[in-house]
C-alpha cells in the first residue's frame, strides 16, 4: 500500500480527482485528495491575499497533522509547477516520489503567470481586473475548450461549469522559492498535452524547463487532454499505482 497525495490545478478542487481516487483506493492505497484554499468545498476562504504560500501551507498541514510519510505528492498543472516542489523542498524527509502530471517543476525565483506567453499573461491579467473583482482569475470557457475531447464522461462538463471556482491571482504570480533539496526526490512526468520529442525540444530551448534537462527524468506518455483526470482517469489511476 503506498500514501498519495493529489492537488488539482487552477480551478479545481479535490472533487476533480474523484474516479482516481476511488481507483487507487479499490487498489487497496490510502489516498488523500486536497482542495488547496479557495477552490472546491474550500472556495469561501478565497481572499486577495490567497497566494502560493497559502497552497504550500496547505498540503505542509495535511501532511503534518495526518503524519503521512512516504508520500506519493502528485500535481497537476499549477500544482505541479509550483506547489509540490516547494512541499517536497521542506518537507523531503516525507515524501517518497514527484509525480508531474502534464507539468514540471518552475525555476527558483519564477512565478505560474510567467510561464505562459505575454499575450496569454495580459489576456489573464485583464480579465481579474474586469472579471474577477481585481484579485480572481475566472474558470475558463470549458466547452469551448472540450469541443473535440473524445472520451469525456456525459456529466464531466456540467460538473466542471458547476464546481470550478475562480483562481486567487495571487497564486499565480507569487515566485517560487527552493533550494535544492527536493532535487534528490525521485520524478515521475505524466505527459499529456505533448508527446516526449515536443517536451524534449522545449527541454532544449526553454530555460523554464531546466530542471527537467537530467538524464535521470522518467516520464509515461497518457497523451489527450490536459486534464486526464476526466478523460483517462483509469489509465492515470493505473499510471499512479505503478509509480509506488
Amino acid at each position: 500500500m503506498a500514501t498519495y497525495v493529489l492537488l488539482p490545478g487552477f480551478w479545481l478542487g479535490a472533487w476533480a480527482w474523484r474516479p482516481v481516487v476511488d481507483d487507487l483506493r479499490g487498489r487497496g492505497h490510502d489516498v488523500h485528495a486536497l482542495s488547496l484554499t479557495g477552490t472546491g468545498e474550500r472556495a469561501h476562504l478565497a481572499r486577495p491575499d490567497t497566494d502560493l504560500e497559502t497552497h504550500i501551507a496547505d498540503v505542509l498541514n495535511l501532511i503534518h497533522y495526518e503524519d503521512l510519510r512516504d508520500v506519493v505528492l502528485v500535481g497537476h498543472s499549477y500544482a505541479g509547477a509550483v506547489v509540490i516542489p516547494s512541499v517536497a523542498d521542506r518537507m523531503p524527509e516525507r515524501i517518497n516520489r514527484l509525480v508531474f502530471i502534464d507539468s514540471g517543476p518552475l525555476p527558483d525565483g519564477m512565478s505560474h503567470s510567467e510561464f505562459v506567453p505575454p499575450e496569454e499573461r495580459t489576456r489573464n491579467a485583464e480579465l481579474v481586473r474586469t472579471e474577477g473583482d481585481g484579485w480572481r482569475l475566472p474558470p475558463p470557457p470549458w466547452r469551448q475548450l472540450a469541443s473535440d475531447v473524445a472520451g469525456l464522461p456525459g456529466d464531466t462538463l456540467e460538473r466542471l461549469v458547476r464546481l470550478s471556482a475562480p483562481q486567487p491571482w495571487a497564486t499565480a504570480t507569487t515566485p517560487v522559492r527552493l533550494t535544492e533539496a527536493w532535487e534528490k526526490l525521485p520524478r515521475l512526468h505524466v505527459l499529456c498535452s505533448f508527446p516526449v520529442e515536443e517536451v524534449q525540444k522545449r527541454i532544449a530551448t526553454v530555460p523554464a524547463f531546466r530542471h527537467m534537462a537530467t538524464e535521470g527524468w522518467a516520464y509515461r506518455e497518457l497523451l489527450g487532454w490536459h486534464w486526464p483526470m476526466f478523460d483517462r482517469p483509469a489509465e492515470l489511476a493505473a499510471i499512479l499505482h505503478e509509480a509506488a
